[in-house]
This record gives structure tokens, sequence and C-alpha cells, in this order.
């Protein structure tokens, strides 16, 4: 696979990369009920496919298309959209007398959105050229309505990150319901973040179950202090199944890194630990990634972790309105919280 020159050249509406064309790797998506023989792998399941809420094919506007291509300078045709994942919006297409590649096209949700796209394609740069095979941007751009890129498929691995992008500080500040301030830490988010950050604050009017695992996180983080450093590059987003890529049973890659930052590993494997809880056979996955948790980050910081997943899981379920699962979030919880505890 040949990689593309760093230096971004502005072409209609978007930014191509490089001065040279990038071959594609095609890699198989997992389904959602990938299995593949006897082995069980962490992307096989996935919460509740009906979650999705990306675009269709159909419904993507021809002008983004057509600024895709005025980018690449090849026709761009949709192929399929892509399954799983909570933000959606991923499509495989086909550039003319080019490999597929894959597009993601959503529409415009705040003036910075540009801005934030732009950045995930630094962090895209700066893993790649520290050696890590991340994915490689082949463009970038933006409609009056929608916000795109065009990305190949490689495999994610853990290393320093490149931007101020704190997710072990943020998810102290979800858990502990604090600000950083007041433990004399500047802090930076993004509009994403301050509102999942502000909807988990009002989770505890939803119903008095809800209300009764908030408390309960709350008090098992209250006296947690703020981390002080940052010292890994995460994922953040590997609670959509279809960010990580199977082939013949094995993983050949992790996708959608545009949330990805600065933290600790081990905010990963707890998300990980989370999706676990879905099958039996997993127990003793379960097992070895929250013995590797503690290792990384103690039993205060799994503490802030596990509460950071519960909570952000119970803000998606209600969000959407998937008021069905609510109560399976709450149990999960409370399992995974005395998991916990029979470990301290």
């Amino acid at each position: 696979m040949r990689g593309v020159a760093d230096d971004p050249v502005r072409v209609g509406g978007g930014i191509a990369l490089g001065k040279g064309s990038t071959d594609c790797a095609q890699i198989r998506l997992a389904s959602t009920d990938d299995k593949t023989g006897s082995s069980h792998t962490l992307t096989g399941w996935i919460w509740e496919d009906s979650m999705n809420q990306g675009a269709h094919p159909e419904e993507l506007p021809a002008e983004v298309l057509d600024d895709v291509a005025s980018v690449v300078g090849a026709e761009v045709t949709v192929l399929s959209r892509l399954p799983g994942g909570v933000n959606g919006g991923a499509m495989l297409v086909q550039l003319a007398g080019r490999a597929n590649a894959v597009l993601k096209a959503v529409p415009r949700a705040h003036p910075n959105h540009l801005d934030e796209t732009l950045r995930a394609q630094r962090v895209a740069g700066h893993m790649r050229r520290r050696g890590y095979p991340t994915p490689a941007w082949l463009g970038v751009g933006a409609t009056a309505t929608h916000v795109w890129h065009l990305m190949d498929f490689i495999e994610l691995q853990a290393g320093q990150a490149s931007e101020p992008y704190d997710h072990w500080s943020y998810a102290w500040r979800v858990a502990t319901g604090q600000e950083s301030a007041v433990a004399g830490l500047d802090f930076n988010e993004t509009p994403e973040q301050s509102r999942l950050r502000q909807s988990v604050a009002r989770l505890s009017g939803y119903s008095s179950v809800v209300s009764a695992l908030v408390e309960r996180l709350r008090l098992v983080c209250a006296d947690v202090p703020p981390p002080r450093e940052a010292p890994d590059m995460v994922h953040a987003d590997l609670s959509t199944p279809s960010n990580v890529l199977v082939r013949n049973g094995a993983v050949v890659a992790v996708v959608d890194i545009g949330n990805a930052g600065s933290g600790t590993r081990a905010t990963d494997l707890t998300t990980l630990v989370w999706y676990t809880f879905q099958d039996p056979l997993l127990d003793g996955v379960r097992r070895r990634l929250s013995t590797r948790i503690l290792d990384l980050v103690g039993w205060e910081g799994a503490a802030v972790l596990t509460a950071t997943q519960i909570l952000l899981q119970l803000e998606l379920a209600i969000r959407l309105g998937r008021h069905d699962v609510v109560a399976g979030v709450v149990k999960r919880g409370h399992r995974a919280l005395d998991e916990l505890n029979a470990l301290r």
C-alpha cells in the first residue's frame, strides 16, 4: 500500500491529500454477526443496529459527490452504505479508474465542524509519520450542508497523540460531574464533548432507576483526583463495532479516528470490556482486559473509565429514544460496577 504526501492541496470545496494517487486496499467490513469459525471477536456484536443514524446512499446530496469528485479528480460512484455505527454516514464508493474507498459525509453540526474534520486529518497524518498503519485520508471537504472525508482502511495502534485532545481528563469530568477548573486544570473540549457532558448531567431526571445508578457512579468517583498526564494515543470510539474490521476471523484494521486523541489506552480497553457482557463466552476475555486496565491506571482510574462508559451508553440510549434498551444498560452498568468492586 502506497502512502500519500502529507501536504494538503486545496481543490474546489475540499482538500486533496498529496500530489499522487493512493492505492486503496479494499478490506471487508465485519458483519454484525461475524464469528468466523469457532473464534469469537469483540467486533462481531453490535448493541442495536437499528440505532444507526447515517444517511443512506440515496439520501446523499448530489453536490457532495460532485465536491468529492472535484477534489480527488475522479468520478465517484456510491456502491453501498457500510453497516454499523451510531454516527453512520460511511459509504463504500468507487473511484473511476482506481480502487474502492470509504466516504463519510455527515450534515454540518456546528460552525467548527469542518475544522474538527481537518484536525482528524492532522491526527491521521501524524500517526502515519510515526509509522502507525492508520487510514490514509484521500480528501476532506464541505458543502453548504455536509462535511465529508474520503479515506482508506488500515490498522490503528497505540502511541503518543499529536493534538491536545485529552480523553483521560474528559472521562474524569464526565464521571465526577466536576469541571477541571475546580482542580486548577485547563481543558479543551470540542462542541460535541461539551454537549455530551451536559447531557450526561441531566440523566438523573430520566427515571428513579437511572438516577440511582448515576448516584452510585458519582459516589464511586467522588474522591478520585483528576489525571495529571495523558501518555497514550487512544481511539476513543471503539464503541462502534463497525470501526473494527475483521478478515478471516482476525482484526485487520481499526478505522474512524476522527475522535482520537491523548489519554490512556485503558480508555479503549474499557470500551471493549463493555461489549464482552453481550456473550458469556467472552467472560474470560473480560477478566484479562480488566486485569490489564488495573495494571495501567489502578482501581480508581478504572472506576472513572467504567463510570464514563456507563454514563455515555445511558446518554446515547436516552437521546436516541431507545427506551426499550435503557433497562438493559442499567443492569449491565450495575454488573460492571459489581465486578470492578470485586477486584478492589
